[in-house]
């Protein structure tokens, strides 16, 4: 079905594109850009004081499926990214058994089928995650692996890792690193500083990230492999980072809308839905943070949507899992706080959650030109709306946001032509 998408701000900075115009949708494209387009049919949509962008894109989320699908699964994944705007997401292979053959990836592409937004999978670099063997790349690349994480181990054996750095300059497909040394960070539940002494919480040093990204930059340095940096989230590795592209060297990152808009100052024992890996860092890390992405040192916004059950974010701070989910609110955060507050300009976001998390990976992508792939999302900046987990799509409530009022939420997502989320409703 043919869809017109009237009056729209048009707003794709990839293509130099900032205009008010009519879009023409047919199949899988965008067929004409213009005013007055002849139309005929009933898919019209009036979208006068709206903008329109390319789909988002997450390069980072945990589906849980297969094995934990009590926390989320790869359908009630994909819904949660159509609500939230999204049109592609990336599935860390954490999963039960891990993502590290091409039997289980032929599985997860079956599921993703189902989904209404594209779901890629991220395999394994070492068999069940344990940091001691890779696993077969070319089997994993030819089932679907669009890159390789450990995503929540750490690679911790510098050889191994320096091996799986050597195949992604091959085989260019990113080496996604969790950057952390479970030595230093052992039994830690939040950022070590005066506010876990003052909690009494068993902290985990900035030194635990730190440490692991100069040794990551370090390998990538002499290998020329295609490192991509998880969920940077300090001060020191943003500028360890920033040296290292600055001398030439193929790394690229990511920072999580927790980390760019909380402290560990909001962290409290009774609150489990504070407590995340990396945990949340100083004010001097945020605005670090912050500057980094202006600055085009930070590459991309990732969530790292961790849904967890109810039963199990409510234990004692101490054994509750790490994460929260983020696919339902990431946009309307950081409109609401960076855009509207004159932190970026909403072309800069727009970016750093479309076209460069896409490109990191080599993603298919919404693009506003005619014969662009119509993935799209239609944003509202004037919608306002509060933050209910009750009402979210994903299986995941495991939220700090919780009762926020936010403005710039979407209101319709668009994959492959085809509309799969209308006014927060997301189509069957």
């Amino acid at each position: 079905m043919d869809t017109l998408i009237t009056g729209a701000r048009l707003l794709d900075p990839a293509n130099n594109v900032d205009i008010h115009a009519d879009v023409l949708v047919s199949g899988e494209r965008i067929v004409a850009i213009g005013y007055n387009l002849p139309f005929v049919g009933n898919n019209c949509i009036d979208a006068r004081d709206k903008v329109l962008i390319p789909g988002l894109v997450d390069i980072h989320v945990h589906l849980r499926e297969p094995g934990r699908e009590h926390k989320e699964t790869i359908l009630s994944g994909g819904r949660a990214a159509a609500a939230g705007g999204y049109t592609a997401v990336c599935a860390m292979p954490n999963t039960w058994p891990p993502l590290d053959n091409a039997e289980i990836l032929r599985y997860f592409a079956g599921k993703a089928n189902h989904a209404p937004v594209r779901c890629y999978p991220i395999a394994t670099i070492t068999k069940g995650q344990r940091g001691q063997e890779l696993t077969p790349v070319l089997d994993l690349m030819a089932a679907g692996a669009v890159a390789f994480s450990d995503d929540g181990e750490p690679v911790s054996e510098a050889v191994v890792f320096r091996e799986a750095l050597q195949h992604s300059r091959t085989h260019h497909l990113p080496v996604i690193a969790h950057c952390e040394d479970k030595k230093l960070s052992a039994l830690g539940v939040m950022h070590e500083g005066a506010h876990s002494a003052k909690l009494a919480l068993r902290g985990i040093p900035a030194a635990a990230e730190e440490s692991m990204v100069a040794r990551d930059l370090e390998l990538a340095k002499e290998t020329g492999g295609r490192l991509h940096i998880a969920h940077v989230s300090t001060a020191l590795s943003i500028q360890m980072i920033r040296e290292a592209k600055t001398s030439g060297i193929p790394v690229t990152c990511e920072v999580t809308p927790h980390h760019l808009l909380l402290t560990d100052e909001f962290v409290t024992p009774t609150d489990t839905n504070s407590k995340m890996n990396p945990p949340l860092r100083t004010a001097h890390d945020v605005h670090a943070l912050r500057l980094a992405l202006k600055d085009k040192v930070i590459d991309c916004i990732a969530t790292d949507h961790a849904p967890h059950h109810a039963d199990e974010k409510a234990l004692p701070y101490q054994d509750a899992p790490f994460g929260i989910v983020g696919l339902e609110t990431a946009l309307p955060l950081l409109i609401t706080h960076l855009v509207n507050t004159g932190v970026l300009a909403l072309p800069e976001l727009v970016q750093l959650m479309s076209s460069k998390p896409a490109g990191i990976l080599n993603l298919p992508r919404g693009e506003i030109v005619p014969g662009g792939l119509a993935d799209l999302t239609l944003i509202d900046l004037h919608g306002v709306k509060t933050v209910t987990p009750g009402n979210f799509y994903s299986l995941g409530q495991n939220t700090p946001f919780a009762g926020l009022t936010l403005w710039g939420w979407p209101v319709m997502t668009m994959v492959n032509g085809k509309i799969v989320m209308r006014d927060g409703v997301v189509y069957e």
